[in-house]
């Protein structure tokens, strides 16, 4: 049984996290895309003072995927909570426009994981679903 991405997905969405420029809404996401070629590529979220302009983590984390010349997302994984480090259990999951973002590069059953970190402070993908679960009838290619 070939060895799960995930840990390794969830240490490099935890690093970009900590990078992630949230002055206004003090909500940090990071996110890792695994491609179809097995490589990882992060981003992390950037706010911007005229709101609508920010840049979500998963788009940064396509973004730098494109960038490199791949195409293909198999899974990504998805980390947000508070600035101040407090547990957040509760899921975060992509946004519609990243959602969108996503089915461009995957399929239907392209696996998303939500991860949280516990009130241990551990961090743990806390529900993974296809890509046809939370976008269904999606259009594009």
């Amino acid at each position: 049984m070939p060895k799960s991405p995930l840990p390794e997905m969830l240490k490099e969405a935890l690093a970009a996290r900590s990078n992630a420029y949230a002055p206004y809404s003090k909500f940090q996401v990071g996110a890792c895309v695994k491609t179809a070629s097995g490589k990882f590529y992060v981003g992390c979220n950037c706010e911007n003072a005229a709101y609508p302009i920010g840049l979500c983590a998963e788009a940064s984390a396509i973004a730098a995927m494109v960038a490199a010349g791949e195409r293909e997302i198999a899974e990504i994984l998805v980390i947000g909570g508070p600035a101040s480090g407090e547990p957040w259990i509760e899921l975060v999951t992509p946004c519609g426009a990243c959602r969108q973002r996503i089915q461009e590069f995957g399929h239907e059953g392209t696996r998303i994981h939500a991860a949280g970190i516990a009130e241990n402070g551990k961090a743990a993908v806390q529900r993974s679903f296809t890509l046809g679960e939370l976008l269904p009838f999606a259009f594009g290619l």
